[in-house]
């Protein structure tokens, strides 16, 4: 077998239905090789999109993603996206071709070392030859899906696409399970003497989908939960223990529950999001985790590394019996956040554009969301409801990650209705992207919060009392036209106009934008000084 072929056939026995990318000449054998195997390439039109689509494809499917680029420049765009799956802690396969063994060490056009590019934002990266493979491929998908999952990097030489295998019956060995030194008697000690104890959820429990555990356990044990942004979603917002979204929009307001706390329970938190420290009272700390973490220091920080189940097991050492929980203060809060958003509905600004959003779009659409002001404000107001569909970037935090998600996130579950809410900014970023839609009839809805600025970077500009400067995009409107790459652009300035635009986007069967004009005042007085 040809190592191309192999290749195609080895993610074609993992379940994987697409390859994102641009090719180069060298990646053209491969491209065959998928097309023979049944796995469709998807060509984008940036390949730091392709890193992207191949994250939130992993995400939603719960297989690895894979993408594709060329040498060099392909390399290096592509970093962007993967640097995002390996902070925002997704099982990716990143392909890239290479100078072939004669030249690689030679100067010439294109070339720089792959490997050294992608050893900080992988977890592993790999140069593959006719004798390692089937080790490597082994090794790829393993390494990937290891807490924390992550992208692992293949280089594939120039040369080697026709080469013949030189073995394909090898067994590879796995490495043992690894030992921690948890600290069980400490843990239960503190969780029986606990009162007010607050739970703190976060990326690893949503990825490893403990919704049904965290809900049962809740039953018996009252206590406030707190989540950060990337697990919206693992508890309704209506349930009487949600107390809000820690680092978004009024986050702040989250402190009286924090004075009455004698416990923080971090359930699945990973710190890449938001440090402990930026936010927890002196209190002692339990963190239970999938993977050992890098925690503030003290006596009275304890960590578990350990499955869900045993995180459960462990948690029933609470006293639910001696446990105060003011079901009137959780409420408070929540209500109080809620008055305040209400006070910024009397004009068309963002938060009224996306109360009109999550009225008007089904509840069990996906929603991605890019990176900047906008999120502080959806990732507290937006009410995620029964499936949990809200898809954001925040370990890594990249600009322009909304559109290609969208996309990604159609091609995966091509039944559901997916909307991206994006800043100006992050638009323009991956505005191409539009025409990747349109080449795989993928009808998204892009809305556009279109302000004219860099608005976050303004407000942190303001809080150091410094006058805005670098962050204007434009002048007047940003599309003047109601076509945009081959795309409808439905305006909307009001909350008449917005309600008719997103009607309308919904009938269509075809890539739809809504340039949103809104008054981005609400800005200033909701996103919380980090």
């Amino acid at each position: 077998m040809k190592i191309a072929d192999y290749i195609a056939s080895q993610l074609f026995k993992e379940g994987i239905k697409y390859v994102f990318g641009i090719p180069g000449g060298p990646s053209i054998p491969y491209m065959e090789a998928f097309r023979n195997a049944g796995i469709e390439f998807i060509l984008t039109s940036n390949e730091a999109s392709a890193g992207i689509m191949a994250d939130v494809s992993a995400r939603l499917s719960g297989l690895p993603g894979v993408c594709h680029a060329t040498f060099g420049p392909g390399a290096t765009n592509i970093a962007t996206g993967i640097g995002g799956a390996l902070l925002d802690r997704s099982p990716v396969i990143v392909m890239t071709s290479e100078i072939n063994d004669r030249m690689i060490c030679r100067t010439t056009q294109m070339n720089i070392n792959h490997q050294k590019l992608f050893e900080p934002i992988t977890k592993a990266t790999f140069r593959l030859n006719a004798g390692n493979a089937g080790e490597v491929l082994h090794k790829a998908f393993k390494i990937c899906r290891e807490e924390y999952p992550g992208p692992v990097h293949i280089g594939l030489p120039s040369d080697i696409a026709g080469i013949e295998m030189e073995d394909l019956s090898g067994t590879f060995s796995d490495s043992s399970m690894q030992e921690h030194n948890n600290d069980t008697e400490k843990i239960a000690s503190l969780l029986a003497e606990s009162r007010r104890p607050l739970l703190a959820i976060g990326l690893t429990a949503m990825r490893l989908g403990i919704r049904t555990q965290l809900l049962s356990f809740l039953e018996t044990y009252k206590i406030p939960v707190v989540i950060t942004p990337m697990a919206k979603g693992v508890l309704p917002e209506q349930h009487p223990s949600y107390t809000g979204v820690l680092f978004h929009a009024l986050s702040d307001y989250l402190g009286d529950i924090f004075e009455k706390t004698d416990l923080i329970i971090g359930l699945g938190y990973d710190p890449v999001e938001y440090n402990y420290e930026s936010w927890m009272p002196d209190v002692p700390l339990i963190h239970f985790n999938t993977t050992e973490t890098d925690l503030p220091s003290g006596n009275d920080v304890l960590q578990y590394t350990g499955p869900p189940d045993e995180w459960f097991s462990i948690l029933s050492g609470l006293n639910a019996g001696s446990l105060i929980f003011e079901q009137a203060a959780v409420m408070g809060i929540r209500d109080e956040i809620s008055l305040v958003f209400e006070g910024f509905t009397n004009h068309f600004g963002p938060v009224m554009a996306l109360k009109i959003l999550q009225e008007e779009l089904p509840d069990d659409s996906i929603i991605t969301a890019d990176v900047g002001s906008h999120v502080h404000l959806a990732g507290q107001m937006w009410k995620t409801g029964s499936k949990g569909n809200f898809i954001m970037s925040n370990g890594w935090s990249g600009m322009g990650f909304g559109i290609p998600a969208a996309l990604a996130a159609r091609l995966t579950r091509p039944a559901s209705t997916v909307a991206c809410i994006t800043g100006d900014g992050g638009f323009l970023m991956s505005a191409g992207e539009l025409v990747t839609a349109r080449r795989y009839n993928l009808p998204v809805i892009i809305i556009v919060l279109s302000d004219g600025e860099l608005n976050l970077i303004k407000l942190k500009q303001s809080w150091k009392d410094l006058p805005a400067y670098g962050t204007v995009l434009y002048h007047g409107d940003l599309f003047g036209s109601d076509v945009f790459l081959g795309s409808r652009v439905l305006k909307a300035d009001s909350d008449e106009s917005m309600r008719k635009a997103v009607a309308q986007a919904l009938s269509m069967k075809e890539p739809v934008i809504i340039n949103a004009l809104i008054d981005p005042d609400d800005y200033k007085w909701l996103v919380v000084k980090q």
